[in-house]
């Protein structure tokens, strides 16, 4: 029987690859009945929000599977990004991007390695929350939960257990964004006492990055959160060769999505001049989480013979290397004149048995770590006259229950002191200075309307508690 799939052909270069990706899959024989959907700029045209309609997320609830085009999200403006509201809408927690060197065919700095990127994909900045709050300043939001942390990272053990990898390497910016990233590692650490027989490493990101960049096979498995792991796996795939070789599964405890690592890049679009491959290989994990390991290794095998008979496309073209330059659909045609044929150098694609990318449903494991939260103070952030001084701010507050104990720029505690804030914002931190070190919502919301009463601008406000008496807030 065949396996039903929805298929969105997205924008810029996104149809012409997508064609040729299913025409290979055609002459292949995969066991796939495809729905077609639209997604992209002509949807958002349509005032569908999402840049998808109704009908194309009934598809997609009914099929489970998406094999997705690149699509093209705004810089800087405009309607927020498809790909974070489908992994978000459809619980695609696990983003997992294998990339491997293809030395000596593809022309790379590094002879062999062979790395697995597992991203968050639900979480961190890209939960696209921000705010514009003064004429000068903009915030965004990072969310990062235990229980998702705990969750990517044991998706990660556990598909470094099941592909026999033997390293699972975690990075993190704990040293600066102790509460956040720190949850992160603690995660990490918590999660990888349960798998001893793999081997569990952790470095600050910049290093580990550096280290990815320069010395790749050193790496086996790496997991990290959602805009480290965006970036990282960049990295890796232009290290490859090109980026636009690697393709890239979302996988979630119920539905899946298939997408190529590059964009939509539109400059180059209906000119029959895109690579295909990163889409293709996307291909090819969809057919192995279909569980039709045969037509993918067949696929895949034939991908490999065409990149080593040198018919490249411009991207990877190379005047003493390769035999043949070729547009999309040409190289279409010479991987399916390929179907049934092995590589001579580079290596055949190995899928060891149940290699397939579903997992069992690992859930949120979030479990209450303390038992007593007590509400202590609030930070109130005030749109802020850079040439004013604090001095009114400290005065109406010098009786008050909670008290004002300090005033921030940025970061930067700026009273106590002289010093002037730095920026059209600030953030005045009160605590209680009562012996019991407790206080209510009145007290906070009391705060607020003694602020607006007295003309400040308040732009934000965060409550700072104690959990079971250690500090939930960063000092």
């Amino acid at each position: 029987m065949s396996t039903s799939v929805t298929v969105a052909y997205g924008d810029g270069i996104g149809p012409e690859i997508m064609e040729a990706v299913l025409s290979i899959l055609r002459e292949a024989e995969a066991k796939i009945s495809i729905d077609v959907i639209e997604i992209g700029e002509r949807v958002y045209n349509k005032e569908w929000s999402h840049g998808i309609s109704p009908s194309g997320w009934e598809s997609i609830e009914r099929t489970k599977v998406l094999l997705k085009s690149p699509t093209t999200t705004p810089q800087g403006k405009g309607h927020k990004s498809l790909n974070v509201a489908l992994r978000k809408n459809l619980g695609l927690y696990a983003n997992t991007r294998p990339c491997i060197s293809y030395h000596p065919i593809i022309e790379s700095r590094f002879d062999e390695f062979d790395i697995v990127v597992i991203r968050e994909n639900e979480e961190d900045v890209y939960t696209g929350i921000e705010h514009r709050l003064t004429g000068d300043s903009y915030q965004c939001t990072k969310i990062i939960t235990r229980s998702g942390s705990e969750k990517i990272c044991r998706y990660a053990f556990e598909y470094a257990k099941k592909h026999n990898r033997k390293k699972v390497t975690c990075l993190t910016k704990d040293n600066i964004m102790k509460m956040t990233d720190g949850t992160f590692h603690a995660a990490f650490d918590h999660v990888a006492k349960e798998y001893p027989d793999i081997k569990a490493e952790h470095y600050i990101v910049d290093i580990g990055m550096a280290r990815v960049a320069t010395e790749p096979e050193s790496f086996d498995v790496i997991v990290t959160e959602n805009l480290y792991g965006d970036i990282l796996s960049d990295i890796v795939a232009q290290t490859s060769g090109s980026v636009g070789l690697a393709g890239s599964s979302n996988i979630g405890n119920e539905y899946a999505m298939f997408e190529a690592v590059h964009g939509s890049a539109p400059d180059i679009a209906g000119k029959n001049i895109a690579n295909p491959s990163g889409l293709l290989n996307a291909a090819v994990h969809m057919l192995i989480y279909i569980d039709q390991a045969d037509t993918a290794k067949l696929v895949y095998d034939a991908w490999l013979k065409t990149l080593e008979d040198g018919i490249h496309t411009a991207d990877l073209y190379k005047e003493k290397k390769s035999k043949q330059k070729v547009g999309t659909k040409e190289f279409a045609e010479a991987v399916i004149d390929n179907l049934g044929k092995k590589p001579a150098t580079l290596s055949e694609l190995i899928i060891r048995s149940g290699a397939s990318s579903k997992t069992s449903k690992i859930q949120d494991s979030y479990e209450q770590d303390y038992k007593i939260k007590k509400l202590v103070g609030s930070d109130i952030t005030l749109a802020w006259d850079k040439s004013g001084n604090f001095d009114q701010i400290v005065k109406l507050f010098e009786l008050s229950d909670p008290q004002i104990i300090a005033i921030y720029s940025k970061g930067l505690a700026v009273w106590p002191g002289n010093s002037k804030s730095s920026s059209d914002q600030i953030t005045c931190r009160f605590i209680a200075n009562n012996e019991k070190k407790t206080i209510t919502n009145s007290d906070i919301n009391n705060l607020l309307i003694k602020l607006e009463g007295n003309c400040f601008d308040v732009v934000r406000m965060d409550k700072l508690y104690l959990y079971d008496g250690k500090e939930g807030f960063f000092s």
